[in-house]
């Protein structure tokens, strides 16, 4: 089972703020870290984490080499990360007492990527690979396509959304993985099982993952649905969870195949994640969260 993650690799630059900032207000910042980042390469690490084979194809700039560093670190296959002339993209993000996160998004280099680039990554891969996209790298709409034509099974966060996703042919996707708002963008609907519903009459061949914050996650496939609680912790920071979720669920539903299991599995790991600072540093390891679930399983079977 191999994946490639095409996507974004960033250096967050983290505030501590007492509150996000309104308009038209200054504050003065708790403390800052800049840690890795970006979509992309926190899903690779949590797919790596979780136990995964993944390449990670991405440009980083000449500032990079931290990024390719904690990919490499973490497992990851690195051969196709590239260095572009143009800097890494880079986050600028707030972090609340709450633990709730504001991210503002320079792209860089991973606007940088373009169709000749897309081709030699592609040409290592085949049927029966899969590749994992976000919506934070260029030339997305001819990735799916050249991908598609391969017979590589799809999988689309489809973060952050904008006119250029809906320019893509999502109808050759998978597996959509994909939160509340994307899912309201999406489908026009609020409610989470009329997002499911138009989603399925937009996308029948796909399945879909939702999820919903604290009120959990749920899993359709067009015949049945999962539904999956979170596991409540101490929030401490947000800002990676959905990127453990997706690489745990991943990892978890193509080696076993269960949803519910992997529902459960990727509820645990962003579970443990919240409750550390950072996005890539926060992913939790595959035996930490074997180890909680195991004691959830206990603690579930005394009640």
């Amino acid at each position: 089972m191999r994946i490639l993650n095409f996507g974004s690799l960033n250096l967050d630059h983290t505030y501590r703020v007492p509150h996000i900032a309104a308009p038209g207000e200054t504050m003065t910042s708790q403390s800052l870290e800049i840690r890795p980042g970006g979509k992309g390469l926190n899903q690779s690490v949590a797919l790596a984490r979780a136990g995964a084979e993944v390449f990670h194809a991405g440009l980083v700039g000449v500032d990079g080499d931290l990024l390719r560093a904690v990919c490499e670190e973490s497992g990851v296959d690195t051969r196709f990360i590239c260095t572009s002339d143009v800097r890494s993209g880079n986050a600028i993000i707030q972090v609340d007492d709450s633990g709730q996160n504001c991210i503002i998004l320079y792209p860089g280099a991973n606007r940088a990527v373009d169709e000749e680039f897309a081709d030699k990554v592609l040409e290592f891969f085949a049927a029966g690979d899969y590749l994992l996209l976000q919506n934070e790298i260029s030339s997305l709409s001819y990735i799916i396509d050249k991908a598609w034509e391969k017979g590589m099974k799809i999988i689309l966060n489809p973060s952050p959304m904008d006119g250029r996703l809906r320019k893509c042919d999502l109808e050759k996707v998978w597996l959509f993985i994909l939160n509340e708002v994307e899912g309201e963008q999406l489908s026009g609907e609020k409610d989470p099982d009329g997002i499911l519903r138009v989603m399925r009459q937009m996308y029948p061949q796909a399945e879909i993952v939702l999820t919903l914050g604290a009120q959990g996650s749920l899993y359709c496939n067009g015949e049945w649905t999962v539904r999956q609680e979170i596991f409540p912790v101490e929030t401490v920071d947000t800002t990676g969870a959905g990127d453990t979720f997706t690489g745990y669920f991943i990892t978890e539903y193509l080696d076993s195949g269960d949803p519910a299991k992997a529902l459960r599995t990727a509820a645990m790991a962003s579970a443990i994640a919240v409750s550390a600072k950072g996005a890539a540093d926060a992913v939790p390891e595959i035996g930490e969260v074997q180890r909680r679930l195991e004691e959830q399983e206990r603690y579930e079977t005394k009640r």
